[in-house]
């Protein structure tokens, strides 16, 4: 019996809230700061034949990485999955996106009938390798990234394949967090299990798989509405990485958007070829990229699932950056993807010149630190950060948030003081970071660590040292990104990529990126001007310089005679 409108409704708000309680599960019985506070990972429910159905409420970047982990599960197994089976992976040529991120199936079986699979992915802290925490970017092949996982059983028929998980304990720096992650993950994959039987008991399995199946034909009907209302049109943009850690070159990320009726091509020839360094980004996380920025430009109530990627055909051009073939690094892959969505969205502004923002920081900051406390336990500190939006055709950019395409949070100072041997000095916003515009791009944050112990590693991450987050209609790029090695004293600056050792008492000064301005900075009411000045966001001198405001020094007042000669003679120019 086929579901109704309000009962398919149901059925997706069902499977969501499922799907979120695996979320949750993880957040509860997480380890690592990584996946408990960050919230680095993702749950989903895929059908029989490896569709997604349903995704919890976290990283928009994994939409196209479950299935395509699925895809190399169902492809080595077959027929041959049991009761009581779960089944795990992080080979990036092999499902996976990257090595730290381990993806974990569990099927669902109702009365001997397969149903389904739950599962959940998660970065984990250190997943082995030659730097601790699995993100160098100056690895030049994947052999150098860590302990590389085919799609393999974890439990068989129930019981614990145990020389997988001896040879996962061994080869990590941090067992006990891995390894309680791993359990997090298990319990998640439990959680969901349980609920998704429950809800075949009530709802019969043959009809509720004949649900999943109309919940894809639904998204993909509302999904191709969503693109025929959209003008019909090749659209190009090209956005450019600093570098890759070992060639100094820029490196080209171009996309084509063309719509046609109901169909939507994302095509990403043009490109720059795989690079050495480990930037390089697997087709499924290309794929999740565009899914994600996509998904920004559409109604929220399309369901989250494989009826949605139906709608959309992505073209990605093999041994390039976002689709390298093996051996190529791919450790630092999450730095490429966030530039592949800067580039999309980039390309989707004339589509929907009334959604979409100018340029969010551009590509997430990821610091990690390792090494031995004095009694030579392992420590490994791993994190990665954002600071906002750019500006929006109607508002300005959010301040102190995560990317669009992710939703992650920040560490907790306290957190990092107590867990790690480190101290966070200064925490903050920085003035006349964000792009100038009608509506202003997001402040760029600081971060500045103190290193407590004898020795470690530090590892950065970092991009948009050289090309500024991009304004749109008008906006001013952001200011750059820069890291500064004891900022009092020597006052090292360091490349966007860098690995180093540091030494007991050393200082990181590490500051994002501001993100872009939307429309010109002329057209900016001086009473927000004046706010962000009082707030210290915006300082009197740029008031000046880029918006033609002029504000007195000592009364914090606007001086309306002096600002319309600005703005009269800055619009005549």
């Amino acid at each position: 019996m086929a579901y109704t409108a309000v009962e398919l409704q149901l059925l997706k708000n069902r499977l969501e809230s499922i799907v979120d309680d695996m979320a949750l599960t993880v957040v509860r019985t997480a380890y690592s700061t990584i996946l408990r506070n960050s919230m680095d990972f993702s749950t989903g429910f895929c059908d029989p034949d490896g569709r997604l159905v349903a995704q919890g409420l976290c990283l928009p970047l994994h939409l196209g990485s479950l299935p395509d982990g699925l895809a190399a599960v169902l492809s080595r197994y077959g027929d041959a999955i049991d009761e009581g089976d779960v089944f795990l992976l992080n080979d990036p040529y092999e499902g996976g996106t990257h090595l730290p991120d381990i993806y974990v199936y569990k099927p669902v079986f109702v009365d001997s009938r397969l149903l389904g699979f739950t599962t959940a992915i998660a970065h984990h802290t250190d997943i082995g390798g030659r730097v601790a925490g699995g993100n160098a970017c100056d690895s030049t092949e994947i052999f150098q990234e860590g302990l590389r996982i085919p799609p393999l059983k974890l439990y068989a028929a129930g019981r614990p394949v145990q020389a997988i998980f001896d040879v996962i304990e061994r080869n990590v720096r941090v067992p006990r967090n891995t390894m309680g992650d791993l359990r997090a993950q298990l319990s998640a994959c439990h959680i969901g299990e349980r609920a998704v039987a429950a809800l075949a008991v009530e709802e019969g399995y043959d009809r509720l798989q004949s649900g999943f199946s109309e919940l894809l034909n639904y998204a993909e009907r509302l999904t191709r509405a969503e693109i025929e209302a959209l003008p019909d049109g090749r659209f190009t943009f090209t956005d450019v990485l600093d570098d890759d850690g070992i060639d100094p070159d820029e490196i080209p990320i171009a996309v084509t958007v063309e719509v046609a009726g109901s169909a939507l091509s994302v095509d990403f020839s043009g490109t720059a070829p795989q690079v050495k360094g480990a930037i390089n980004c697997v087709a499924s996380f290309t794929r999740s990229a565009v899914y994600a920025c996509l998904r920004c430009l559409m109604r929220a109530d399309i369901p989250t699932n494989s009826g949605f990627f139906r709608a959309i055909d992505v073209r990605i051009p093999s041994a390039t950056i976002a689709n390298p073939v093996p051996p190529a690094p791919v450790a630092a892959r999450g730095l490429t993807g966030f530039r592949l969505a800067n580039a999309i969205m980039g390309a989707l502004a004339p589509l929907a010149p009334h959604i979409v923002p100018a340029c969010e920081v551009g590509g997430d900051t990821g610091i990690s630190i390792g090494g031995y406390r004095t009694d030579r336990t392992p420590f490994v500190f791993l994190e990665f950060l954002f600071c906002g939006w750019g500006g929006r055709p109607d508002r300005d950019g959010v301040d102190g948030c995560a990317s669009i395409v992710v939703n992650f949070s920040n560490n907790p100072a306290e957190v990092v003081e107590a867990e790690y041997p480190l101290q966070i000095l200064e925490y903050g916003f920085l003035t006349d970071t964000g792009g100038a515009g009608k509506y202003r791009g997001c402040c760029s944050i600081v971060r500045e660590y103190r290193f407590t112990e004898r020795q470690a590693t530090l590892q950065i991450r970092s991009d948009r040292h050289n090309s500024r987050a991009y304004g749109l209609s008008g906006g001013e790029p952001g200011s750059p990104s820069r890291n500064i090695l004891n900022p009092i004293g020597e006052a090292r600056k360091l490349p966007a990529k860098t690995l180093l050792t540091v030494n007991r008492g050393d200082t990181l000064r590490h500051v994002l990126a501001g993100a872009g301005g939307w429309g010109s900075p002329l057209e900016r009411d001086p009473q927000r001007i004046l706010d962000d000045v009082r707030n210290g966001k915006v300082s009197i001198r740029s008031a000046e310089m880029h918006y033609g405001v002029a504000i007195d020094p000592d009364t914090l007042q606007i001086d309306v005679a002096r600002t319309s000669g600005l703005r009269s003679c800055s619009a005549r120019t």
